[in-house]
């Protein structure tokens, strides 16, 4: 990875949840929208597709395939309080991003909205389209071959480098050494958070090293900043934002505490079958997210944020719970379609 200083580079971090989506989303007024400020509100137009027919969907979240019951979690559109949140309209993103491609970098969660992304533009296609899947080392790539547009999954736990060493595999906090692949597209969305609190056998590393320093441990959330750093200096000094537009995700909520929206005792997501009322969430934001939000404001080139955290929060119904292959209690990851759909809404509505 490069280290050389741009001169003369101007610096604008664009975090969406203050960012004025010109031509996309305006109040009745033609003030400036804020699409993150909102409530879910009931839409019997939802969800945008039937899950049954998207062939690209892992058993971790297909709800419904494996037994889910309820279908109001499905009924459910995000609005913000002063605008709306455009559609999402497949055909439209299609002819926009014609030639383009798009890349999510991280973990099951952008795993999740990647699968999403793929079954919204699968559904608006008809059946004699050309859909093409490749899967090479870390990237799933799925190809709309009649638009020429490519949406890939690159899986990276950490963003930053697990290099095995001579005494173990090493977490290495200041190295991205996959950063050419990224860059060859022209949307990239990262994310990265769930990985950083494993131990034990769920641990894939069993060093960290920063510079000469090398651990067997250290602060899992000071670890989480200095690889954002690491992540940040790269984008400062490797990505051409005049080709590549850059996107970061806000950290995912998981719910496995009632008390988070006022019912102390409950200890997962599995009897919840509606969103919270209104804005509020009880549990507040994630220390990693402040995190995220304090490591991006620090960078010097074009970066938006997918600021999905605090609507997220709102959807304690929306996980698949026990609704999947392995019968696990999932209140981590999403069911699709739901949630991630929107979050793929919010970032079409930033590109076209």
């Amino acid at each position: 990875m490069g280290r050389g200083i741009e001169g003369g580079c101007w610096c604008a971090i664009v975090i969406l949840c203050s960012l004025v989506l010109s031509g996309s989303a305006t109040s009745n007024g033609g003030d400036k929208c804020e699409l993150y400020q909102g409530r879910w509100v009931y839409d019997e137009s939802y969800p945008m597709y039937d899950s049954s027919k998207c062939p690209h969907i892992r058993k971790e979240y297909d709800c419904i395939k494996y037994g889910r019951p309820d279908r109001s979690y499905l009924n459910f559109r995000w609005q913000p309080d002063h605008c709306n949140l455009p559609r999402f309209d497949a055909q439209n993103f299609l002819r926009k991003m014609s030639g383009k491609k798009l890349m999510y970098i991280g973990d099951s969660i952008s795993l999740n909205q990647w699968q999403s992304m793929v079954c919204l533009l699968h559904a608006a296609l008809p059946p004699q389209s050309i859909i093409t899947t490749e899967t090479v080392n870390s990237t799933t790539t799925v190809k709309f071959e009649d638009f020429g547009v490519s949406i890939s999954m690159f899986l990276s736990h950490y963003l930053v480098d697990i290099v095995e060493e001579k005494y173990g595999r090493v977490l290495k906090l200041d190295s991205i050494r996959d950063g050419d692949v990224w860059k060859q597209n022209d949307v990239l969305i990262f994310n990265t958070w769930l990985w950083w609190y494993r131990v034990g056998e769920k641990q894939p590393w069993d060093y960290i090293k920063i510079g000469t320093r090398i651990m067997k441990d250290m602060d899992r959330m000071v670890a989480f900043r200095e690889a954002l750093k690491t992540w940040a200096n790269w984008v400062n000094l490797d990505v051409n934002i005049e080709r590549t537009k850059v996107f970061f995700q806000g950290v995912s909520p998981s719910h496995y505490n009632g008390a988070d929206w006022n019912v102390p005792g409950v200890t997962n997501c599995a009897k919840e079958m509606l969103p919270i009322k209104g804005s509020m969430y009880n549990g507040g934001i994630p220390l990693a997210e402040k995190v995220v939000e304090q490591v991006l404001s620090g960078v010097r080139k074009q970066v938006s944020l997918l600021n999905i955290t605090r609507l997220s929060q709102l959807r304690k119904d929306a996980h698949p719970s026990s609704f999947n292959a392995f019968r696990g209690m999932d209140c981590t990851h999403w069911c699709v379609s739901g949630v991630p759909d929107t979050w793929n809404q919010l970032l079409a509505a930033a590109l076209v």
